[in-house]
C-alpha cells in the first residue's frame, strides 16, 4: 500500500511540475488579440472595467450604465433588481457547471465537482449585481477601454450565452441555482475542464476587446501578470 502511495504521490508531484513549467512559459508568450483597437486619446471617450480576482477565478464588472442596464434587461426579467441604486456593475464570469453551481464557499467542494474541473463540464454564465469599486480594492483591476473595444467585449459576453429555444433565442437561465437574491446562472457555450476554464474566457474576452494577454492565463495571477507583460491594447 505504501508502495502505491508513494507512486501516486510522485505522479501528482510530476503532473504539478509540469502544469507550473508550462504556465510560467506561456506567461512570457504573448498572445495577439482579435482584434486591433487603438487606446482612448486625450479627450476621447473610455470606460472602465474592472476585473475582480480571488486565487482560483476572475469576473469582469461591467459599469451599470442605462444602456447596459436595458441591454442585460433579462436579469429584471429572472428576478434580479436593476432599479436598485445600489447597484453599480454587473460581474460576468464563466466557469465550470458543477464546480460553479455547487460550490458557493470551498467547504462545499465535492469530488465529483473537482473531477468535472480538471476532466470536462458543461459551462455557465454567472451574473451577479455589484455595487460601484473603482478598481483600487484589493483583489481589483481596472482596465480602460476605448468604446469601440468596449463594444467588442460586450458582444463576446454575449455571443457567450446559450440561447434558449423556448424564449426566442435570448440568454438560457438555469433555474433553481443562485448564491443570493441578487444573482443567477445560465447556460454558456463552450466546455470546461483543465485547459480552457474559467480565466482562459476572462483572458479570450480581453483579447476581443483588444488586449493582448499571456498565450495561456490557467489561474488569475498568470492572467493579471500577462496583462502587465503584454497588454497594452493594439491599434489596428
Amino acid at each position: 500500500m505504501k508502495r502505491w502511495l508513494g507512486a501516486g504521490l510522485a505522479l501528482l508531484l510530476a503532473l504539478a511540475a509540469v502544469f507550473s513549467g508550462l504556465a510560467l512559459l506561456a506567461l512570457v508568450v504573448p498572445r495577439a488579440p482579435s482584434v486591433g483597437f487603438a487606446p482612448p486619446g486625450p479627450g476621447e471617450a473610455s470606460v472602465v472595467v474592472v476585473l475582480a480576482a480571488n486565487p482560483i477565478h476572475t469576473d469582469i464588472l461591467l459599469p451599470a450604465t442605462p444602456a447596459l442596464l436595458t441591454r442585460f434587461g433579462f436579469l429584471a426579467r429572472d428576478g434580479l433588481p436593476l432599479d436598485d441604486p445600489r447597484v453599480g456593475a454587473i460581474a460576468v464570469g464563466w466557469g465550470g457547471r458543477a464546480f460553479y453551481t455547487q460550490t458557493p464557499e470551498w467547504r462545499d467542494l465535492s469530488l465529483d465537482a473537482l473531477w468535472r474541473s480538471f476532466t470536462y463540464d458543461r459551462s455557465v454564465l454567472h451574473l451577479s449585481l455589484a455595487p460601484a469599486l473603482a478598481g483600487t480594492e484589493p483583489g481589483l483591476r481596472p482596465v480602460t477601454l476605448s468604446e469601440p473595444a468596449y463594444e467588442a467585449l460586450l458582444r463576446f459576453v454575449e455571443a457567450s450565452f446559450e440561447p434558449d429555444p423556448n424564449s426566442g433565442g435570448g440568454p438560457w437561465l438555469l433555474p433553481g441555482f443562485a448564491y443570493s437574491p441578487y444573482d443567477r446562472f445560465y447556460e454558456a457555450r463552450g466546455g470546461f475542464n483543465l485547459l480552457f476554464g474559467c480565466n482562459t474566457w476572462t483572458a479570450e474576452a480581453l483579447r476581443h476587446a483588444g488586449l493582448r494577454t499571456s498565450l495561456w492565463s490557467p489561474l488569475p495571477p498568470l492572467l493579471l501578470w500577462g496583462l502587465d507583460l503584454h497588454g497594452a491594447q493594439s491599434g489596428g
